[in-house]
């Protein structure tokens, strides 16, 4: 495969497809592979049913390799992935339009001998800290936050409401346009930092002392609650009569995410929301660029990249899924349009 195609989904191995791509030939990367000894998808050379964490995370790494190497010299990588608990087993079914496409497999019955029946592997850092030994550059750790996480029968811990989103680069530099992704702050810090409000406690002046006392340097603001001088970084004058302008009141995005998680009656139940990797690939990939998911599923990332003018390009191993990623697509596109 000499030129990229875009805008398509490719079935087939993530790992040999990616080998067919030229270097430097992607903008940014967002994906969720399978998570390890959750799901039996059905299909032969399926990742997540690895004999123990370490060929998971090694078949993982071969991968990335590919991803890193297909990235622009600015490209990023946004890696959703979650953890699982030593012996979980294999749920017995995958459900794709009520019809069973796997049956049951007793293999992860086994313990890994690497931990104590019922740790938490972490299977998360696991594979960041592998990436980060491969070359990577590891950026941050994102914590979606769950405020409707699916239920759990466990009476001996808290119930997990967070997975982790990794930003990576292949360089030190990289393409992040953090301006797309600004969030309005607390109505609070408008009001204090519009008016000086903040000589007291956490929020005093920048020009107070430990004890809130002003210092020699401190300079009064505007009547009309503007800085007289240098504004902070993350904030922007109010309008000319005084009064907070809220649409321009933003701040630079915090790493923890908030996103409910929401079902898709077409799709398998490990579908992330459109919510959550908006800011991705907003962030991650310029207009009219490509957005590379290896591991499509169904779809998601590709809606998402279309609605906001990026190009997408994904492998997915299920045909299955490809037939229902094509099908929201048609359905969600007209959003957009």
């Amino acid at each position: 495969m000499n030129d990229i195609e875009k805008n398509t989904i490719i079935n087939g191995n993530s790992l040999e497809v990616l080998k067919s791509l030229p270097d430097n030939s992607i903008d940014c990367c967002v994906t969720s592979p399978p998570y390890y000894a959750l799901r039996d998808y059905g299909c032969d050379g399926q990742i997540g049913l690895e004999e123990t964490p370490e060929k998971y995370i090694e078949r993982l790494c071969d991968v990335f390799s590919e991803v890193r190497r297909v990235l622009t010299p600015q490209g990023t990588l946004w890696l959703n992935i979650g953890d699982s608990y030593n012996g979980n087993k294999v749920g017995n079914t995958e459900v794709v339009k009520n019809k069973k496409v796997s049956e049951s497999n007793d293999f992860h019955k086994k313990l890994w001998s690497g931990a104590k029946p019922k740790d938490l592997i972490g299977i998360p850092w696991m594979l960041a800290f592998a990436l980060r030994s491969q070359g990577w550059y590891l950026r941050q750790d994102i914590i979606w936050h769950k405020p409707n996480p699916m239920p759990e029968s466990v009476t001996d811990r808290c119930t997990k409401s967070h997975e982790y989103i990794f930003l990576l680069s292949k360089s030190q530099k990289y393409y992040f346009d953090y301006e797309a992704i600004q969030e309005p702050c607390a109505d609070q810090s408008r009001t204090n930092y519009a008016c000086g409000n903040r000589t007291n406690g956490i929020n005093k002046d920048r020009n107070d002392n430990d004890f809130g006392e002003r210092s020699k340097n401190w300079k009064p603001r505007t009547k009309n609650c503007q800085y007289d001088g240098q504004k902070p970084n993350s904030f922007h004058l109010s309008r000319e009569n005084g009064e907070p302008d809220k649409e321009y009141y933003v701040r630079n995005k915090r790493d923890v995410w908030s996103v409910n998680v929401k079902p898709c009656s077409e799709a398998h139940f490990a579908t992330y929301p459109f919510e959550l990797i908006k800011p991705c690939i907003l962030a991650g990939c310029p207009e009219n660029g490509i957005v590379l998911d290896p591991f499509m599923g169904s779809g998601t990332t590709a809606i998402v990249a279309r609605s906001l003018n990026r190009n997408y390009l994904g492998v997915e191993l299920n045909p299955e899924y490809i037939k229902i990623a094509h099908k929201r697509l048609e359905k969600h596109l007209g959003m957009f349009q």
